[in-house]
């Protein structure tokens, strides 16, 4: 039997740490400490468990997807086709139907996953593709012409200014199926990487860039590219090269042997950029939407 709950507890939230580093263990998982600052009040982080062992877990929250909300059941594999990814989305639309959405999202990250949801009325409106750079020998790097790179352990106060200049920009020109919100609390924390290896480009003291990484507690070699963006007026200007470079170079410099990004289908120029530095393709990722019924 089944049983699906609300995970609140510390104990809870690394279990369904666990059940993400067994599912997808290629990526980063959010430390409990992490998830407590990213939770919102309508943020529900589900365990499912049979015979007291925890093999399944489920995310519902609203989506940044304008009118959406995000629905993640995850179940260890060993533990599939034995009906926990049905208890727990059961359980997931029931706590949806409180958000009153005009529809849902998910992200499948393999044919399996993509399958499940397509049995459960979602198709397929997006893709994300995951490349990888392994982190070698890497040369410092200078800043176009009339411009300098600081980072955000220097000028910690930029971060906000950054939010303004540069993030509603970028969330704007995204290439997503419905316009992406993005609230200043979720870019002080979902959208904040390691402060010494957060780039920011400036121009006449103007925030024009930023870039940076996401490191990984569970695998401190490795780590995930933050948002890489430049201002509409800079970009094609060598800006967002520069400072792809240079979290490269802070990457080698502290000892990462791996950096990883995901880009969307539409994302067409910067994933030129990322195959220009050496990044190699590894996986892709099915973003997946259905009209939501009570």
């Amino acid at each position: 039997m089944v049983v699906v709950w609300h995970g609140e507890s510390d104990a809870d939230l690394e279990s369904f740490r666990r059940v993400r580093l067994a599912v997808v263990p290629q990526e980063r998982a959010l430390t409990v400490a992490e998830m407590r600052a990213s939770s919102g009040p309508e943020t529900v982080r589900l365990l499912a468990s049979s015979a007291g062992e925890v093999v399944g877990s489920g995310l519902v929250d609203r989506s940044d997807l304008r009118g959406g909300a995000v629905i993640v059941a995850r179940v260890v594999p060993e533990f599939r086709r034995r009906g926990a990814g049905r208890a727990i989305v059961a359980e997931m639309l029931a706590y949806a139907a409180k958000l009153d959405p005009d529809f849902l999202v998910t992200h499948a990250t393999d044919e399996g996953s993509r399958e499940f949801a397509l049995r459960f009325g979602f198709t397929e409106v997006d893709r994300q593709v995951e490349q990888v750079r392994a982190v070698g020998a890497e040369p410092p790097v200078s800043p176009p012409a009339g411009v300098e790179f600081v980072t955000l352990e220097q000028r910690p106060e930029l971060w906000e200014v950054a939010y303004e200049r540069v993030g509603r920009q970028a969330f704007a020109d995204m290439a997503t199926t419905e316009p992406i919100q993005v609230s200043p609390e979720q870019w002080r924390t979902d959208w904040l990487g390691e402060p010494a290896a957060m780039l920011l480009a400036l121009a006449g003291g103007e925030v024009i860039g930023v870039a940076g990484l996401h490191l990984d507690t569970d695998d401190p070699g490795r780590a995930e590219n933050a948002l890489t963006a430049v201002r509409r007026e800079w970009r094609g200007r060598g800006v967002a090269a520069a400072l792809k470079r240079a979290t490269l170079a802070w990457a080698a410099e502290h000892g990462l042997h791996e950096v990883y990004t995901w880009t969307q289908k539409g994302n067409a120029d910067m994933r030129r950029l990322n195959e220009h530095l050496g990044y190699v393709t590894r996986l892709q990722s099915f973003t997946m939407r259905a009209p939501f019924r009570t």
